[in-house]
């Protein structure tokens, strides 16, 4: 075996945009760049939200470069009082530089943007072969290139404009080597750039596209802004009642920060829901938290009005989808600290926006609906008569065998529906299960508690297995019954579209996980090949951060391991908070989490993770679970450890 030298010079430091060149896929999309294109937009977005620009153009040119420019301030140009260079150089080789750092400060240049990332343009930088950037400013223009991250043309001033004339200008070469795709989704920048006309009311957005015989020139211009936009959207629908907008932004309390709030356009129609998201004018194509806090506030307004106007019939519960299948949204969150799932911020997982969401929309569509009678006793009846239809095709539990009577295990505590949208978390010991009975949704979450390990059941008889009591409470509880891959089972009787496997984030955790993966392989192959198997990803650590003045309230922050851990650190200190600022604590276990921890980490459906699990390579899968479970491969299993035990992290 070669012997590799490990010392000093074994470690290497990045430099400048190198983590970006070496994990593009880490900042940014890789199927084609147009997340690049748009970071180099949302800089120009950001200047027109603020109010300095009225004009963006995007410019898509034959030899597959891009053009942004707007008329806002200019990047600044002057030496920066840190780095001694250009600042604008600072903007666009420093990964975690901008002017968006101290966005929750009153005299922050922005105040709301798409995020506290840091990254930005330097990642459309990075991944460019030539970068040009034409600054307006102070009445001079100035010009920097870049090739690949680095500077080829020094910032030199190449002519002279008024005062008043600012803005900045950038051509982009991507570069395809970073790329499966070498040039930007055109439908999805249209789309884009409508979006931002949409939400930027009164701003101009032009989309110029180099043709043999000259541009073609797209141009979104809505004085109308969102009521417009959404009047299009449903232009072809029947509508069941008039639309409803609005917005509401907040005064700073302990909460929130004083101007986070909520633009909103909602339609009830008789064709399809569906909407779109947007924060901070950052399109979230994903949905998140804010999404369900429209959720949220939908139903619980449209069924306390369906209750006291005396609508609600009898034996008929409304359930959120009831309320939700019918609607078309635009819905816009400003929020001064958004936290997102990945770089390219396609979904939002602050917490604290259900709540925004909630503050700004419950009293307006209640006095909207009170005040629209007639039209909000249509929606409600809708909603209600969609509860009817769904419950004429509610599935029947599955029955005990020689039993006409339908009997669910003791210890399982089971939701109000059951079906696709409903769930089963099978969870590790009692104390833990206490806590996910108490967080759950009680609507759509069922909680059954396992006692111990459990038995590895990989080599015992299928005929034989239900003889095991916690076996049997899980395959009652998901009315199935054990069973082959080429058996034919009907699958349209299982209780719930997730059985979500919910075990410490440890060694034992792991233990219980591969069992019940052992059980469901071997015995219940179907709810593993057709989906509906995940594992739940609780958190390691929590951080409590302080209070930063009544612009920011305090934070419970959760990280999943200590990687996670050190970037939240990390994303603390740019934001200013003083070192040992925060506390730390770690979970022993799921049994140290309360209700609401438990349901704020690892249950609510738009902040948790989870790991769906699939079949993959049968035949492979078969022979892995025999070295792993089989008793008469115990000196496989220790050819394995020895093998490869070092690539394992575990507690000892």
């Amino acid at each position: 075996m070669t012997k590799i030298t490990y010392d000093e010079s074994s470690i290497r430091v990045l430099r400048k945009l190198e983590p970006i060149q070496l994990r593009p896929g880490m900042y940014t999309r890789t199927t084609d760049p147009t997340h690049m294109v748009v970071e180099a937009i949302d800089n120009a977005v950001d200047e027109a939200m603020a109010g300095y620009a009225g004009n963006i153009g995007v410019t898509l040119y034959s030899d597959g470069s891009v053009g942004v420019a707007d008329d806002g301030r200019g990047i600044p140009v002057g030496l920066h009082p840190e780095e001694n260079v250009p600042t604008i150089q600072v903007v666009f080789q420093v990964i975690h530089s901008g002017g968006k750092f101290a966005k929750g400060e009153a005299d922050s240049s922005y105040k709301f943007t798409g995020g506290l990332h840091g990254v930005g343009v330097s990642v459309t930088n990075a991944l460019s072969t030539r970068l040009e950037v034409e600054v307006k400013r102070e009445g001079k223009q100035h010009r920097i290139v870049f090739a690949d991250g680095e500077v080829i043309e020094p910032l030199s001033v190449i002519g002279t404009c008024g005062v008043r004339n600012t803005g900045t200008s950038l051509r982009i070469w991507p570069n395809a080597k970073y790329f499966d795709s070498p040039s930007p989704h055109r439908g999805e920048l249209e789309h884009l750039l409508r979006a931002k006309a949409m939400l930027l009311p009164g701003v101009k957005v032009l989309l110029n596209i180099e043709t043999a015989a000259g541009f073609d020139v797209k141009e979104w211009h809505f004085e109308g802004g969102m009521a417009q936009y959404l009047d299009q959207m449903i232009a072809e629908d029947e509508p069941i009642a008039p639309a409803f907008y609005g917005e509401k932004y907040l005064a700073a309390n302990e909460t929130f920060s004083g101007g986070e709030g909520v633009q909103w356009a909602l339609a009830w129609v008789i064709g399809s829901s569906g909407g779109e998201s947007y924060v901070n004018l950052i399109p979230t194509l994903g949905g998140g938290t804010h999404e369900a806090g429209l959720r949220d506030v939908v139903f619980n307004s449209v069924r306390t009005f369906a209750e006291q106007h005396g609508l609600m019939q009898r034996n008929v519960k409304l359930a959120a989808e009831d309320v939700w299948s019918k609607l078309r949204f635009v819905l816009a969150l400003r929020m001064v600290d958004p936290s997102f799932s990945g770089q390219t911020k396609e979904k939002l997982s602050s917490r604290e926006a259900i709540k925004l969401v909630a503050a700004a929309m419950k009293d307006p569509l209640d006095l909207w609906l009170n005040e629209h009678v007639e039209e909000a006793t249509k929606i409600a009846e809708q909603a209600i008569k969609n509860a009817i239809d769904r419950g004429k095709t509610a599935k029947t539990v599955e029955r005990r065998k020689g039993s006409g009577v339908a009997v669910m295990p003791g210890k399982l505590t089971d939701s109000e529906l059951t079906g696709l949208n409903a769930e089963l978390f099978l969870v590790e010991g009692d104390s833990a299960g206490g806590s996910a009975k108490a967080g759950r949704d009680k609507e759509i979450q069922a909680v059954l508690p396992l006692r111990g390990k459990g038995m590895n059941s990989w080599e015992v008889d299928q005929s034989q297995i239900l003889a095991n009591q916690e076996i049997h409470n899980i395959a009652v509880s998901m009315a199935i019954d054990p069973h082959k891959l080429d058996s034919d089972v009907d699958m349209s009787a299982l209780r719930y579209g997730k059985i979500i496997i919910l075990s410490d984030a440890d060694d034992d955790g792991s233990h219980i996980q591969a069992l019940l993966l052992t059980l469901f392989f071997r015995h219940f192959p179907k709810i593993i090949q057709q989906g509906h198997v995940y594992i739940a990803k609780p958190p390691l650590f929590r951080m409590d951060v302080p209070a930063q003045g009544k612009s920011k309230p305090p934070r419970k922050l959760y990280a999943l391991d200590q990687m996670e851990l050190d970037i939240l650190e990390a994303r603390l200190r740019q934001e200013g908070v003083k070192e040992g600022g925060w506390t730390i604590s770690r979970f022993k276990g799921l049994g140290e989490m309360d209700a609401i921890q438990l349901w704020e980490t690892t249950l609510c459906p738009d902040t948790r993770r989870l790991v769906r699990i699939g079949m993959g390579d049968v035949a492979q899968a078969v022979g892995t679970f025999d070295t792993l479970m089989g008793k008469s491969h115990a000196s496989e299993r220790k050819e394995l450890i020895t093998i490869h035990g070092n690539e394992v992290e575990a507690d000892i």
